[in-house]
């Protein structure tokens, strides 16, 4: 067993342990603090996986069951999915400073969560947000694409530079629909532009999960081709990978993934910038190694960033789209002055 694949398996380990841990972390802290022994006989009861006598109170049992566990699990799909999202395409642009959200991605996704918000209605159901955020997640893509191509935008910051520019301009097309919109209507769009988890229930967790493994599912199956796409697309195809095929299919599968997680989180930025380069720098290159490693990463650390913005302003909750904003910018920074370098 080589070097890289012993060091990716106790990462693998390692990781799950501590995705664990921080769920714990996460259900065990808050207003009502709650051991974390009795977190885990309240889960083990309710599964009906092991015969425990409760020993607790129904208000506690609530509290862990509905409230904080289905939260915690949100932010693990969550930030899995923002991870993986941002390795593929850091792989498929060959630009280390790709990310659904400095590409503009998100932004296509809120618009099109706040136009079913506030314009749509319930027209299709529980379906309608996913709908129209997955639409405008795709809508974006092409457009920073196009962008990229007519401008010939094709070095990494370039391309950065084209998302946020179309970013600012959905933006403002996010603002004009504020504007139009009932005011009654607003405060619930806040949660779409800052992000958060407080919305979190049993029933939510499905779309986003199953989007999760659909796509990693065509992620991990392109890892190959992404592997040869890094040295170029003439190289590439002449080891059999049709390259238009193979960017179309990952970037529209980042858009469907991006626009469900935001439909049901809102704009968290930064998350899918950092944990593919943390992944290449513990586990090497490789994408069928750092693909499942930045959806690790991914997982713990938008639990512990939820973590972090529950107990800075308790008992309120910080949007979580604060934090991670915060600390990804500080991360694009010195990413940004190693590039310079």
């Amino acid at each position: 067993m080589g070097f890289l694949r012993r060091r990716f398996l106790a990462t693998c380990i390692v990781g799950l342990a501590l995705c664990l841990l921080s769920i714990t972390l996460s259900v065990s802290i808050g207003s009502t603090g709650i051991p974390a022994g009795t977190v885990w006989s309240i889960v083990l009861h309710k599964l009906s996986l092991v015969p425990i006598t409760p020993d607790w109170s129904a208000g506690r049992e609530n509290i862990v069951w509905d409230l904080r566990l289905p939260r915690a699990l949100l932010a693990a799909i969550v930030g899995a999915g923002l991870g993986m999202a941002g390795a593929v395409m850091q792989s498929v642009t060959r630009n280390p400073l790709a990310d659904p959200h400095l590409l503009g991605v998100s932004a296509g996704a809120g618009f099109g969560a706040n136009l079913a918000i506030l314009m749509v209605g319930n027209l299709l159901g529980a379906l309608t947000v996913p709908l129209f955020a997955f639409a405008g997640a795709l809508t974006a893509t092409a457009i920073v694409v196009s962008v990229a191509g007519f401008t010939h935008s094709t070095g990494p910051t370039r391309l950065v530079l084209a998302g946020l520019a179309v970013s600012f301009v959905i933006a403002a097309g996010s603002n004009v629909l504020i504007m139009l919109a009932d005011p009654r209507a607003i405060n619930s769009v806040v949660f779409w532009m800052l992000g958060g988890f407080g919305f979190a229930q049993w029933n939510n967790l499905v779309f986003p999960a199953l989007a999760l493994l659909v796509s990693a599912a065509a992620f991990l199956r392109c890892a190959e081709q992404l592997n040869a796409l890094a040295m170029g697309d003439e190289s590439a195809a002449t080891l059999g990978v049709n390259v238009r095929r193979l960017r179309i299919l990952t970037l529209t599968v980042s858009a469907f993934l991006t626009g469900v997680l935001v439909a049901f989180s809102g704009m968290i930025g930064f998350v899918g910038l950092m944990m593919p380069h943390i992944a290449r720098l513990l586990i090497g290159g490789d994408n069928r190694r750092v693909l499942p490693a930045s959806a690790l990463l991914g997982a713990i650390f938008l639990v512990l960033a939820d973590v972090l913005a529950r107990r800075l302003t308790a008992p309120n909750d910080m949007p979580i789209g604060v934090v991670t904003g915060l600390i990804g910018g500080l991360f694009f920074i010195v990413l940004l002055t190693r590039q310079r370098g």
